[in-house]
């Protein structure tokens, strides 16, 4: 019997960093599909299993007890798994990379698709997705980061920071061309660690399932698309 179910969408985006820590903490899980998402966002609030407006939604399959929205997925795994360090600071830090990765994904995606990526738009936004970059950048130097070492908040292993770190960067520079130069420019340090934990054989599997699942596809709807049209020039 799988230890949770997740529902999230038939594409990476937000699902994908649940995914990874679950893969990351060897835990395993069932796929409610687009179907059962739809039809509990269709119906009634109390036949959800957790209030919720979208997904990620992760439900315990030993206990019941459900919870949505990403940062507090991440959470409750890192607390219920013992994957949070052990510092106050250090767990606090490690949450601000969880939530910094969640400003990314809506920004990247013009906030869930309110609008569409031009050629024109993307070099607007240029910088300020740089800027990001040299966030993480300067985070891991702070806490050890070296070029071909360490980890974003020190330690001797991996650790959630850097699952979610370089879930939030491989998914999106492993399909858009003009990310992976960006990152590659603003962030050399981020790269490399990014290369490093994604070849864990967890996540190096898991990476591969959704090259398989989800082809090259990021993000659902009329923003995907454009993102593939516009980052891949």
């Amino acid at each position: 019997m799988a230890d949770y179910e997740l529902l999230y969408w038939s594409v990476p985006f937000r699902g994908q960093f649940v995914r990874a820590v679950l893969a990351f903490a060897g835990k395993s899980w069932v796929e409610g599909g687009d179907g059962k998402i739809s039809r509990l966002m269709q119906g009634a609030i109390g036949d959800m299993p957790v209030p919720f407006m979208g997904p990620p939604v992760l439900i315990e399959l030993t206990t019941g007890f459900a919870i949505a929205e990403m940062p507090a997925i991440i959470l409750y795994l890192g607390e219920t798994l013992n994957l949070l360090p052990d510092t106050p600071q250090e767990r606090a830090m490690t949450m601000k990379i969880v939530n910094d990765a969640n400003d990314v994904i809506d920004e990247i995606t013009l906030d869930g698709g309110k609008a569409m990526w031009t050629p024109e738009r993307w070099e607007e936004f240029k910088p300020r997705l740089q800027q990001w970059m040299r966030i993480w950048e300067e985070t891991g130097r702070r806490h050890g980061l070296q070029a071909d070492s360490g980890f974003m908040l020190g330690g001797v292993a991996p650790a959630i920071a850097d699952v979610i770190t370089a879930t939030l960067w491989t998914t999106m520079t492993d399909r858009f061309s003009a990310i992976r130069t960006l990152l590659e420019e603003s962030a050399p340090m981020t790269a490399a660690l990014c290369r490093r934990v994604s070849a864990l054989p967890a996540l190096s599997k898991l990476s591969g399932d959704a090259r398989r699942q989800y082809g090259e596809a990021y993000a659902g709807g009329q923003i995907g698309q454009s993102m593939a049209e516009v980052l891949n020039r």
